[in-house]
């Protein structure tokens, strides 16, 4: 496992972290029992894994606490935890600042810890990311003054919206909506490596569409269902495209992983892992960085074919 800054002053981050959000009770993927997702925290520990991201509302809290358990006897100086604020334990969205405090505390409390390495505003309208027109900033450097929290940041979706974030907030943390069939935030990496913000790269392999696992005829009864036949049919002729660009033998999930670590701008990458297989598939990607020219390959395929498409997420 390689290990890349992350905060200023803080822990080096693994470039494989773990997303916690399937730790969570009756999430959108089947639930996991309690014992199963403590197997898969230790084991993510034991291959290297460091770096772990949460929110409130994963299971209502229930994957902060069960995160909070496996982690309890872990040393804490040697983990990143990562967590959100805008998405509430009960279910609700709520932005408001005087709402910054009492989640804070709320997760602190579920994860066992008394301070957290970094907060994220939970993709919010993008209203509260001007940092001059928003008092959320004021709360966040007031918890990192307190010994609460040592970072503050945002997870977004698009480049306007990072730009906003970067130029008028001291936010040192965005997780950043990027895969292959997804680019768009790479345009504000550049920006992010000079003013020190770390970019957590989410949802890598396009909520598995970079697996290969899903065809034409594939059927979704969970949030994916949001997609349309139309939606589907194009994201199956999307990874045709990308598949031939691969040799033989390579893997698709291996090199989608890789394709976001090719950037210098990225600390980590957080896939979903509904198991420990997948975990480990997820680490192996680690093993085989992606060629610069495969990687401009991706670039160009997505700037002269898919980014006309606006291929909703």
């Amino acid at each position: 496992m390689n290990y890349n800054n992350y905060i200023k002053d803080g822990l080096k981050v693994s470039e494989i972290g773990l997303g916690a959000w399937q730790l969570g009770v009756g999430t959108a993927w089947e639930s996991m029992t309690d014992s199963e997702a403590i197997a898969l925290v230790h084991k993510s520990l034991e291959l290297g894994v460091n770096y772990f991201d949460t929110a409130p509302n994963y299971g209502r809290g229930t994957s902060e606490e069960r995160l909070g358990k496996a982690l309890a006897e872990t040393d804490r100086n040697t983990i990143v935890i990562n967590t959100k604020f805008g998405h509430t334990d009960k279910g609700e969205t709520n932005y408001s600042s005087n709402s910054i405090r009492t989640s804070v505390e709320g997760s602190l409390r579920r994860l066992q810890t008394d301070y957290l390495d970094s907060v994220l505003i939970h993709n919010p309208p993008s209203s509260y990311l001007d940092g001059n027109k928003n008092d959320h900033y004021e709360i966040f450097e007031r918890l990192k003054d307190e010994g609460k929290i040592k970072a503050y940041g945002a997870s977004l979706d698009t480049f306007d919206e990072m730009k906003t974030f970067i130029s008028t907030t001291n936010g040192k943390v965005i997780e950043a909506f990027f895969n292959i069939i997804h680019q768009d935030a790479g345009r504000a990496f550049n920006m992010a490596k000079e003013n020190g913000v770390a970019i957590v790269v989410k949802i890598p392999l396009d909520s598995g569409w970079l697996s290969g696992k899903y065809t034409a005829e594939s059927v979704f009864s969970d949030i994916r269902k949001r997609w349309s036949r139309e939606d589907i049919k194009t994201r199956v002729m999307l990874i045709d495209r990308i598949k031939g660009f691969l040799r033989e033998g390579d893997d698709l999930v291996h090199t989608s992983i890789a394709f976001c670590l090719a950037y210098d701008a990225v600390s980590t990458v957080i896939p979903g892992n509904k198991n420990i297989n997948q975990l480990v598939q997820n680490i192996e990607s680690t093993k085989n960085p992606i060629s610069d020219e495969l990687r401009k390959k991706f670039e160009n395929l997505y700037n002269e074919e898919i980014k006309k498409l606006k291929i909703p997420w």
